[in-house]
């Protein structure tokens, strides 16, 4: 006779022949549902002409092509420059979080809290007009001190995470604190921040389709100016069908790259128990008479 793999836990049981029918009704329910809701969208495009050979015929010329290549290339710049600038903020801010100097430590926290508070928009907003900057500086400011706030409380949460006898450890050992942080404690709580931080980082990615109300020329902007074009009918679901895959297809580049990392971690042979070679016979001293 063999023995069911499945096993119970505290918040779920099992469940018997009659719950996994009603389960597989649940399921054949609601997979009918989706698919009616999507015929009905499918219909509905169909109906309104979104299909129709002159609201597609826009992407088949070069330079719209080439407009919306480019947009996508001032997507991943704008993005590549906020994440390295909100992974540098972040970093300063919660080692002045973590300062056992309270002006320091207060000044840290009233940046992280105030920024964090305030919509990335505003921000943008304000650095764009009331001090005259340019559009991708603008965005990638913006970016910065939100996502840089956020990853901010990130690592200082990641580094209190440690347990506390690591700190202890080294403290005895004679380290002094910056030593204990850099090589001691982060390196630890880098394993259990990564899949946070990227996570955080796809935020960043989507948010960077904010440019386009700042004028900058991103992928967004790109499809803005496609679909509030008269010579094309205003194909304005063309363009969501043709950017929303991408932007889309980028998040959950980054997501499986977090999920990856997670899983890498937990099977890194550093943080897996190290086997210890077992005990041989040695020479043994001389009886002293």
């Amino acid at each position: 006779m063999t023995r069911s793999t499945e096993t119970a836990t505290a918040l779920y049981d099992i469940p018997g022949p009659v719950a996994r029918k009603r389960h597989l009704l649940y399921g054949i329910a609601s997979t009918v549902l989706i698919v009616a809701l999507f015929g009905w969208l499918l219909y509905l495009l169909f109906d309104t002409g979104q299909f129709t050979a002159q609201k597609w015929n826009p992407f088949t010329y070069k330079g719209i092509q080439e407009l919306l290549l480019r947009g996508l290339g001032n997507t991943l710049k704008a993005f590549a420059y906020a994440a390295v600038l909100s992974l540098a903020l972040g970093a300063v801010l919660a080692v002045g979080r973590l300062s056992v100097h309270r002006p320091v430590r207060w000044t840290a926290t009233l940046l992280v809290e105030f920024f964090r508070a305030m919509p990335v928009l505003v921000m943008i907003f304000f650095i764009f007009v009331a001090l005259q900057v340019q559009p991708l500086p603008a965005l990638v400011a913006g970016l910065t001190l939100y996502n840089g706030s956020v990853l901010a409380e990130v690592f200082r949460t990641g580094i209190h995470s440690v347990d506390r006898g690591q700190r202890e450890a080294a403290y005895a050992l004679g380290m002094r604190k910056t030593q204990v942080t850099a090589f001691v404690l982060a390196p630890q709580a880098v394993r259990a921040m990564l899949p946070t931080i990227i996570s955080q980082l796809v935020v960043a990615l989507k948010d960077t389709s904010l440019g386009y109300l700042i004028t900058y020329e991103e992928f967004l902007h790109a499809g803005k100016l496609i679909a509030s074009n008269l010579d094309y009918d205003l194909p304005f679901i063309p363009v969501v069908m043709v950017i929303s895959p991408l932007y889309i297809g980028m998040c959950m580049l980054l997501s499986w790259f977090a999920t990856w990392v997670a899983r890498h971690q937990r099977r890194n042979p550093k943080t897996e128990a190290t086997a210890v070679s077992s005990a041989e016979p040695g020479t043994l001293l001389p009886r002293v008479q």
